[in-house]
């Protein structure tokens, strides 16, 4: 049994989005090390069966079930463990504010990761970021919200995890580019007519990485990478000509930093979301892992090519919008949730989800500099015109 003392130095985390790929690797890496981590608080949104089990597992102080049909379902399964309950997005915002909480993990999905991420930060949470959607729609907002609560944002991204690895010491020292590596999906050798013709099944295998169905999507149409560089803008204070994709099959350079002196610094490692967020967890410190090490002996070549962004219309789109500014991206980003869930049901072709985003950026009023407000707004009007234009690009 701990002692009072032992307690107080354990982190207690909060994961919003405890049921997906990077919640799951969290719970794991919390399993790892019970001296150090505590899972405080779980969330999901739809999957209260395993939301359930996590819940007897672990047994945290909160549960949370944003849509509120599976409260009853999720009460009546833990009513008998010293666990509160409760439902509904209001109760994901209230949650992070609870005063123990140390990091909290932003591993929602999406768009619906701003406003809790934003309610942890005015409770002055350390927020560890998975949930890079957040700084896509509303960067400027996050940025400023932080720096007056002063609150740290740690990224989780394998790609962001690296550029703040590489950074560590080098207070001071300019950068000169930020060089993003991407794996180039299941289809980095694809030609455009069998593009046209890709299929969800083969979207969703993945070469190198394990995740959940959106994001391997987003992946595969390289949107995922245009994500990127929009949150690096935000994360590292740079200009979007500062930020290069470079496609690397192999994914063991996870990113570099180029500095003004032309040294270049990466961050290597295997395929492997626990690092990065155990790192997040951890910061500044690095704990012992028996994660996978890289073999040396078989790897014996790292490749490098530019991207194609006639094929992969996206990381274009992506570009487009953060030099755009204003609330383009957020624009790009429920554009592309809509399309992605429409792919998801075979109701929109692979290409046409970016003949679909490209089409919803001319057509949206563009806003130089919006409030929250506006954000709302644009990402509810830009749901609507999305899906109105999706039926012409069915299979």
């Amino acid at each position: 049994m701990k002692t009072t003392s032992e307690k107080d130095t354990i982190k207690k985390i909060a994961i919003l989005g405890s049921t997906g790929s990077i919640g799951t690797q969290a719970l794991q890496v919390i399993k790892n090390n019970p001296d150090k981590y505590e899972a405080y608080v779980l969330t999901a949104n739809n999957r209260v069966e395993e939301l359930i089990e996590q819940a007897r597992k672990f047994q945290p102080e909160v549960v949370v079930i944003a849509n509120e049909d599976k409260y009853a379902r999720l009460r009546d399964a833990l009513a008998d463990l010293p666990i509160k309950v409760y439902a509904g997005p209001r109760a994901l915002c209230d949650v992070v504010a609870e005063t123990p909480i140390d990091i909290v993990l932003t591993a929602m999905v999406g768009y619906a990761g701003l406003q809790p991420t934003m309610s942890a930060i005015r409770a002055g949470k350390t927020i560890a970021l998975a949930n890079k959607e957040t700084l896509v729609v509303a960067g400027e907002i996050i940025n400023d919200l932080a720096e007056h609560y002063h609150v740290p944002i740690i990224p989780v991204d394998s790609e962001h995890s690296a550029i703040f690895q590489c950074l560590t010491g080098e207070i001071g020292n300019d950068i000169e580019k930020l060089i993003l590596t991407a794996s180039g999906g299941p289809f980095r050798n694809y030609s455009p007519e069998q593009l046209a013709t890709a299929t969800k099944s083969q979207a969703l295998k993945h070469p190198n990485w394990q995740m959940g169905a959106k994001i391997t999507i987003d992946s595969a149409s390289m949107m995922n990478k245009g994500f990127e560089v929009i949150e690096a803008k935000w994360l590292f204070g740079v200009r979007p000509e500062q930020i290069e994709v470079v496609v690397h099959p192999q994914s063991i350079i996870h990113s570099m930093v180029q500095f003004e002196d032309g040294a270049i610094k990466a961050q290597l490692g295997m395929p492997d979301m626990r690092l990065p967020i155990q790192y997040a967890f951890s910061y500044p410190d690095r704990i012992k892992t028996d994660f996978p090490r890289i073999d040396w002996a078989k790897c014996s070549q790292l490749t490098f090519e530019q991207p194609d962004t006639k094929r992969f219309r996206n990381l274009q789109l992506a570009y487009e919008a953060l030099h755009q500014a204003g609330n383009m991206p957020c624009i790009v980003n429920a554009a592309n949730e809509v399309v992605v869930a429409a792919f998801l049901k075979d109701t929109i072709s692979f290409t046409g989800m970016s003949e679909v985003i490209e089409k919803v950026m001319n057509k949206m009023p563009y806003i130089h500099k919006p409030s929250y407000e506006d954000y709302v707004l644009t990402d509810q009007e830009t749901r609507i015109v999305t899906q109105e234009l999706i039926s012409p690009y069915k299979f």
